[in-house]
């Protein structure tokens, strides 16, 4: 079925889906098996929208044009030889093709490998090796880099570029074989950012991106007169969240290849987008876009900013709330747990700014002590997770071994507390605390309150080696354009005057232009930064 112009006013109103169907619909026991019930119950509501710079190029597909492009997209791929267990890599944009593509190969119960289309020879090398992909998914050029070339330098077993929506295979459906009807096989391999060491092959399958998925919906409970955006990577683990959030309830989602501001402002406006974000980092970059042009409302239709990926400091909330006009809604996720916990607009604004959300159901959060040991509510320790959003795995047998603990709970890595109320308080990451003269110091904790200070647009608190200290703290900070540079006495004079405890204070303070971001969700590569200012 041929894709359509989008209309300038919007789609047509629509019933909306009752919370009792979403649910019912989140009972489905495979992805494919919610785009085919969302297809039979809406099959002409509009699912997906690519945004273009130019509006004449707006392209977009219903829910049933979804569900049979897919179909025929699957049937051209089994012609090519790709069955159920095949593994096949894909590199692509935040494109409609993109999600054809990976909805065609959860219909035939292939193994896909989502890789970032930001990755190069390291990381892209290395989750083709490791996960023994017979084909690799390429989009050709794009932003001026190569990946076919690149596919062929590292010898890819077979590549299927994926230029245009007339790259993609076709053929007649009525070969396929039936779809895979069980959900908790893997067929989904991730890959974790690698910044440091090779990245980690994350096992997953239909039934925990399902669930992931369905914490996300039922917190935020859009409407079919909602219309989202996913302006990050499809190939994140958050691709298959969002997906899953719009077959839910059936309301679209703007597509964008690249998130840039203010280039990307008018695909916002032009489709009324009513539910924006991605993470921290995305909050910002709307911030600074909003304090350009007082007075006027940045996206006249936006209720709503919802994300995760990132620490969110309070300050942040509550400038998003005052200066863009809408809620904003967080959450916690990983690469190895899509979603969870997250907030909810009905969520006290108190429980928005200072918690990551609740779990949803069958997610069990447990605060554990330095022995593993369950702590009580409002305890601080790891926090550990176990429920059917968690993923299976790592394609290494020892890493999945050192990540489980005997009770089957996931080692975060991630330090945090539960208040009486169930949210989830994030107070940093084990391997983010300072030890300063033996003393611990949470980095984020200084973070948030560094984001309090006029002119500081970001900041990085890392610990650097010191020889009388053992660690000192630095505090990295990334300055509005034509604030005046901050000095270290100023720093401290506003930490000390929001009651940091003085041997938390920074005792290098470096300024950049721009912090160190990865091209995903934009999080700040610490890593970076601790190269660059240590010092003997």
């Amino acid at each position: 079925m041929p894709e359509t112009p989008r209309s300038r006013t919007g789609p047509a109103p629509a019933a909306p889906t009752a919370p009792d169907t979403a649910h019912a619909l989140g009972a489905s026991p495979t992805l494919w098996a919610l785009v085919a019930r969302r297809a039979a119950l809406t099959p002409d509501r509009t699912a997906l929208i690519q945004a273009a710079p130019d509006p004449a190029g707006d392209r977009t597909l219903t829910f049933g044009a979804l569900r049979d492009r897919a179909e025929r997209v699957a049937a051209g791929l089994y012609g090519q030889g790709v069955r159920p267990g095949t593994v096949v890599a894909w590199q692509l944009p935040t494109r409609i093709e993109t999600v054809l593509l990976s909805l065609a190969l959860a219909r035939l119960g292939a193994v896909q490998s989502p890789v970032i289309p930001f990755y190069r020879e390291r990381e892209t090398g290395f989750a083709l090796r490791a996960s023994r992909a017979e084909l690799f998914a390429v989009p050709g050029v794009w932003r001026g880099f190569d990946h076919t070339a690149m596919a062929a330098r590292l010898g890819a077993r077979g590549v299927l570029p994926v230029r245009s929506p007339a790259d993609l295979p076709d053929g007649d459906p009525a070969v396929l074989p039936p779809p895979p009807a069980d959900g908790t096989g893997v067929r989904w391999i991730y890959w974790t950012s690698g910044t440091t060491s090779d990245p980690k092959g994350v096992l997953h399958t239909d039934r925990s991106l399902l669930a992931g998925g369905s914490c996300l919906a039922h917190a935020l409970r859009p409407t079919p007169g909602d219309t989202g955006s996913i302006a990050f990577p499809y190939a994140h683990i958050g691709g298959p969240d969002y997906l899953v959030m719009l077959l839910l309830y059936g309301f679209p989602a703007v597509l964008f290849e690249a998130f840039a501001l203010p280039d990307a402002l008018d695909g916002y406006r032009r489709h009324g987008v009513t539910i924006a974000g991605g993470s921290t980092a995305f909050y910002t970059m709307f911030l600074a876009e909003q304090r350009k042009r007082p007075g006027e409302k940045l996206i006249p239709t936006l209720r709503l900013m919802a994300g995760g990926g990132a620490p969110k400091p309070p300050e942040v909330h509550r400038a998003v709330v005052r200066e863009l006009g809408c809620r904003l809604a967080h959450g916690y996720g990983m690469t190895e747990v899509p979603m969870i916990t997250m907030g909810t607009p009905d969520d006290s604004e108190d429980d928005l700014a200072h918690t990551e959300g609740r779990p949803a159901a069958g997610m069990e959060i447990r605060i554990t002590g330095p022995a593993g040991e369950p702590l009580p509510a409002g305890a601080e320790g790891e926090v550990r997770l176990r429920g059917e959003a968690v993923c299976r795995g790592y394609l290494d047998p020892a890493a999945t071994a050192e990540a489980f603990d005997a009770e089957g709970f996931l080692r975060t890595g991630d330090l945090g507390r539960l208040t009486p109320s169930g949210h989830l308080v994030l107070t940093g990451r084990s391997k983010d605390v300072i030890i300063r003269k033996g003393e611990n110091i949470s980095a984020k904790e200084v973070e948030e309150l560094l984001h309090g200070l006029p002119g500081v647009a970001g900041a990085a608190v890392i610990g650097l080696p010191d020889p009388e200290r053992g660690e000192r703290v630095c505090a990295v900070v990334e300055q509005t354009p034509g604030a005046a540079p901050l000095t270290l006495d100023q720093v401290a004079a506003h930490l000390r005057a929001a009651g940091l405890a003085p041997h938390k204070l920074p005792e290098q303070l470096e300024l950049l232009d721009a912090l160190p971001r990865n091209e995903a969700l934009r999080k700040v590569l610490k890593y970076k930064l601790r190269e660059r200012f240590a010092r003997p």
